[in-house]
C-alpha cells in the first residue's frame, strides 16, 4: 500500500499519536497484509509510482486545493491518469478534494462553514452494494459516525461520479469514480485524536462562534469510519 502524504498532522498531536502514516496503517491493521511505502506528495524530486504498482492512500492537510501549487497540479496529473488505469485509490480530506479537482470537480472554501468534530454521515441510496460503504450501510443502515476537520469542500463533483454520502455541512462527503474514492472525513481518527485537533484549534474555533467545548465532550471514537477504509485495504488486494 503506498501512502501519498500531503501534509502533517497537528504538531501537538503528532508528538503523541506520530503521523497520518502510523494513523492510516493502524487503521487498516489485518485488512492489508501486505508492505507499506510513504511517498511525500510536496516532495517535487520525488517520484510517483507507476499506477499499476499497488494501492494508494492520499491523505489529508492543512493545505487548500484552491492554492493550485506545482505539487498538487502534479498529483492531479497522476491521480487522473491512475483512475484511467482502475487503480484503487482512496483519498482523505484534502485527498478526496485533490482527487475530485483531479477528474472535473470543483473545491471552494465551504461557505456553510468550518466543520470538525465527530459527525453524523449520512449515506446515499448508491452506498447500498458500494464494495467501501455497502456493508456499513446493511449493518448499520443510512447513518454513520466520523471524524471531520475541515475547511474547503467539493462543491462539484467530477463528471459520472457516484455521491456515496453528505452531512449537515457538506453535501459531497463521499463519492466514487471507477475504483477511486473520495471521503471528506478521516476514517483514521479516533476519539483521542480528534480531541486533540479540537484542543489545538480551540481558539480558532471559539473565534468563529462554535461550540467547542460541546464538540470536545461530544468526540468519541467512528468504528464504522475506520471499516471504510479497512474495506478499501481489503477491495484493494
Amino acid at each position: 500500500m503506498f501512502v501519498l502524504r500531503a501534509g502533517d498532522a497537528v504538531p501537538s498531536v503528532a508528538a503523541r499519536r506520530g503521523e497520518f502514516f502510523r494513523w492510516i496503517r493502524e487503521g487498516v491493521g489485518d485488512a492489508w497484509p501486505r508492505g507499506w511505502t510513504e511517498i511525500d506528495l510536496r516532495d517535487e524530486s520525488a517520484t510517483l509510482p507507476e499506477p499499476g504498482a499497488g494501492a494508494f492512500v492520499v491523505t489529508g492537510s492543512s493545505s487548500s486545493v484552491t492554492e493550485r501549487a506545482p505539487w498538487m497540479l502534479r498529483a492531479q496529473t497522476w491521480l487522473r491518469e491512475a483512475t484511467l488505469q482502475n487503480t484503487p485509490i482512496f483519498g482523505i480530506c484534502f485527498g478526496h478534494q485533490l482527487l475530485a479537482e483531479a477528474l472535473g470537480g470543483r473545491v471552494v472554501r465551504n461557505p456553510r462553514g468550518r466543520e470538525i468534530g465527530t459527525v453524523k454521515v449520512s449515506l446515499e441510496a448508491a452506498a447500498e452494494g458500494d464494495a467501501l460503504f455497502g456493508e456499513v450501510l446493511a449493518t448499520q443502515g443510512r447513518e454513520m459516525l466520523a471524524n471531520a476537520t475541515h475547511v474547503d469542500t467539493v462543491v462539484e463533483l467530477p463528471k459520472g461520479a457516484e455521491r456515496l454520502a453528505t452531512t449537515s455541512l457538506d453535501e459531497n462527503t463521499a463519492f466514487r469514480v471507477r475504483r477511486a474514492w473520495g471521503v471528506q472525513f478521516h476514517p483514521e481518527i479516533d476519539g483521542d485524536l480528534m480531541r486533540g485537533y479540537l484542543t489545538a484549534r480551540r481558539e480558532i474555533l471559539v473565534a468563529e462562534g462554535l461550540p467547542h467545548d460541546e464538540m470536545l465532550a461530544a468526540a468519541t471514537d467512528a468504528p464504522h469510519a475506520i471499516a471504510v477504509m479497512r474495506a478499501f485495504a481489503r477491495h484493494a488486494r
